[in-house]
């Protein structure tokens, strides 16, 4: 019977932590810059840290460095930790991370935020090919050059909040300048769209140039009648919301069958101490 009980302790604790779910579960964290990840330098940027309503202290992270790079108590209760510098420098551009505390321990990382600090080469300039003029559903080439020889480029949708794609230089030798050819379409609206490039080192990837004069191009006329591919997406995907119902049906399985096991084992301790008590 001894034996019996203790294997129904140890299979009672290990139904409880299967089956048991934490009230707040410690989660990464949502690292974002205000009022963008890409700024000229000088100008003021809040990087802001969320997580719960629990934490105990923020860690901004800036990668390269051994130490967190600034920490945050919150004051009252609250999820986020907002990280303030009021001039952007060179020393500023970087990738970070983010990370948080509770009573329950430490969060995990939040996925990295690269910070682009601009304004420190020559700009480069920016031309559409072969007009500034695109159809609806037509496709518009940008072409960014310059004399420098940067190692990649960078073209930026003017949006309260820019987006950035990056290419890798490429060499004319005609000209001896370098320059990188940005696909964009199709274009789905008629909406003014305004871009900019940069170019930057790989020695120093957050750094960029000053950006190149704006280029804005009209869309008019009916739409093309054939569709290139897509090159760079004017709309944004939302990732849908996890499903755990397969996570919980699982659980539930398990708590089941350890059950079956628990009561299985309560009939062979009983039935086996009645043939102790009635034995000759």
């Amino acid at each position: 019977m001894t034996i019996a009980f203790i294997a129904l302790f140890y299979l009672g604790l290990t139904l409880f932590s299967t089956t048991h779910v934490p009230v707040e579960a410690i989660g990464k964290p949502t690292l974002r810059a205000q009022p963008g990840s890409v700024m000229t330098r000088g100008m003021q940027v809040t990087i802001s840290c969320e997580g719960t309503s629990s934490t105990q202290e923020y860690y901004l992270y800036k990668e390269g460095s051994p130490d967190p790079w600034q920490t945050q108590t919150p004051l009252e209760p609250g999820n986020k930790a907002k990280f303030f510098f009021p001039s952007i420098q060179e020393n500023h551009a970087g990738r970070y991370r983010c990370y948080y505390k509770t009573q329950v321990g430490w969060s995990e990382r939040s996925d990295f935020l690269d910070l682009m600090v601009t304004g420190f080469y020559r700009k480069p300039s920016l031309s559409a090919l072969p007009s500034p003029v695109v159809r609806l559903e037509g496709n518009v080439t940008l072409q960014c050059v310059s004399q420098l020889g940067y190692d990649r480029f960078a073209l930026t949708k003017e949006e309260p909040q820019k987006f950035s794609w990056t290419l890798d230089s490429q060499y004319i030798y005609s000209n001896g300048s370098f320059r990188a050819l940005f696909s964009v379409g199709p274009v789905i609206s008629r909406q003014r769209r305004t871009f900019r490039c940069y170019g930057y080192y790989l020695s120093k990837p957050q750094v960029w140039s000053e950006p190149s004069d704006p280029l804005e191009f009209l869309v008019s006329g009916a739409p093309e009648t054939t569709k290139q591919p897509q090159n760079m997406s004017e709309a944004l995907t939302v990732s849908p919301p996890q499903d755990h119902t397969v996570e919980n049906l699982i659980r539930l399985g398990m708590s089941g069958l350890i059950l079956i096991l628990l009561g299985i084992l309560v009939f062979e301790a009983c039935r086996s101490q009645r043939r102790t008590l009635t034995a000759p």
